[in-house]
């Protein structure tokens, strides 16, 4: 019988309804495809996991050797899904955690009954409760995921994993609480976000004594009557942002030298247009930057301890006309981000420690450092020179890298410019307990090549002129120039 929907029907014509059945048939053989990928993916690395643990077998210190295994194993992967090496190694532990720890999950992925969303949920969930007691809670959860989507699921899964877990929740927080951290996640911009990760008491604590400092910050302004804060703090978002006497869009809060304090202007309420969530990172920035911690234990009955002296240290790439104000070019914060031309020339005002380089008039590679110091000079340049990890994909800053003979030094390698390179912890070890191997070319170019012969080709960056924010003054000095023991 001959449909009577016409084309403006919301229905549409059986043409159109026959071509999004069309589409619908196309997406379930492209989500089956993908499942059967993921599960490919994940297999895949899981078994990485168990060839790292293979190569480690019969090692003496067998723990350290299946570390070196998977970072090799790790690395190698890398250069295939266009990642980190150290996210393949997460991936890599993941994977192996949810084939060995979860096998109905796997099943029910397998079969098409959830879907890789829910397996996230059910992982993430499932982590707390021992392997022994994690059946049951498989059981549970999978049901609930065949019947509702992955981004509903988390709240009813957390709940059925408290009610399965053989521990109290006391317990639980207790071991949790000694996993606290601090941790920085860079972001665009020239910003960054800080995460503390602490008990929830502790946090909400934290934040209800900013949101009360910064009411009263907010009071303080000429004009504004006792309680009005509380109506500005509610319409935060329709303050303007700014700060007197700051660079614009540095929020307030300035890095401490110990030769440069704000002036009276850059502490003035006068045309204070912060909204309270500013004022609240100002003030937080201010307490953590310039603070003395309470709990110090080298004060002493009679003053303060040390820690309140401990200044924030932070290395710095900026080209000269930046610094002269001819062009508004990021500067590098080494190992991290771009920061704006404005703030880094504040910094560069306040510091007392500057590295002036000779650059390569074409690739701008830094060649040589003039420095008050000798017995350092050789170590600010490289740290000028690399600004980080100089291992593939690695971004960790060089002023918490250490240095390393590409030619060994007991292989006859000289220690010079020429011959050393910043790595991390970790890549070091790599480079010294796996079958990687690098090989430096002039102006710091690094060539590794990988235990199945991918080649990665590592350029030095080209950094102009840095400066570092010193520690303060009486802390210790400079090192003796001696042969380092690497």
């Amino acid at each position: 019988m001959p449909s009577n929907h016409g084309s403006g029907s919301g229905m549409g014509s059986d043409a159109d309804v026959a071509a999004l059945a069309a589409l619908v048939a196309d997406a379930e053989v492209a989500a089956d495809a993908v499942r059967a990928a993921q599960i490919h993916e994940v297999r895949v690395l899981a078994a990485a996991g168990v060839l790292a643990e293979q190569q480690s077998a019969g090692a003496s210190e067998r723990v350290k050797a299946r570390e070196m295994a998977l970072r090799g194993i790790a690395a190698e992967l890398a250069g295939v899904f266009a990642a980190t090496d150290r996210t393949l190694q997460r991936r890599i532990d993941e994977a192996r955690d949810l084939v060995d720890n979860y096998p109905l999950t796997m099943a029910a992925w397998e079969a098409g009954r959830i879907v890789r969303g829910h397996v996230r949920v059910i992982q993430d969930e499932g982590c707390a409760i021992p392997v022994g007691d994690r059946a049951e809670f498989e059981r549970l959860a999978i049901e609930k995921c065949e019947r509702d989507a992955p981004n509903r699921v988390r709240d009813a899964l957390r709940m059925v994993a408290e009610r399965v877990h053989p521990r109290s929740f006391t317990e639980r927080h207790e071991a949790a609480a000694a996993g606290r951290c601090v941790s920085v996640k860079p972001g665009p911009d020239g910003m960054s976000d800080l995460i503390a990760t602490l008990p929830t008491v502790i946090a909400d604590g934290i934040v209800d004594r900013l949101t009360r400092q910064a009411r009263e910050i907010i009071n303080a302004r000429p004009g504004v009557r006792a309680g009005d804060g509380d109506a500005a703090a509610a319409g935060s978002d329709t303050l303007a942002a700014g700060t007197e006497g700051l660079p614009a869009g540095s929020g307030g809060a300035l890095f401490d030298s110990p030769d440069a304090t704000p002036s009276a202007d850059a502490s003035s309420f006068i045309d204070d247009g912060r909204s309270i969530d500013q004022v609240r990172a100002d003030v937080f920035s201010d307490l953590l930057l310039a603070g003395t911690p309470a709990l110090d234990p080298t004060a002493t009955g009679d003053g303060d301890g040390t820690l309140g002296a401990i200044r924030a240290h932070v290395q710095v790439a900026v080209s000269a006309l930046t610094l002269m104000g001819n062009d508004e070019e990021p500067a590098d914060l080494a190992g991290r981000s771009p920061i704006d031309a404005a703030t880094a020339r504040e910094l560069a005002g306040n510091t007392t420690s500057w590295d002036r380089l000779l650059t390569h008039p074409v690739t701008r590679t830094a060649l040589e450092c003039d420095a008050y110091r000798p017995t350092a000079a050789m170590v600010r340049l490289l740290r000028a020179r690399d600004r980080h990890c100089r291992f593939p994909g690695c971004r960790q800053p060089a002023i918490r890298c250490e240095l390393d003979h590409t030619i060994a030094a007991s292989d006859g390698g000289k220690t010079h410019v020429c011959n050393l390179a910043d790595l991390c912890k970790r890549h070091h070890d790599v480079k010294h307990h796996t079958r990687w191997r690098v090989v430096q070319l002039a102006g710091g170019t690094l060539v590794w090549t990988s235990p199945t012969g991918r080649v990665y080709r590592e350029d030095a960056p080209p950094p102009l002129v840095t400066f570092t924010i010193p520690d303060p003054p009486g802390a210790a000095g400079p090192p003796p120039d001696t042969p380092p023991p690497f």
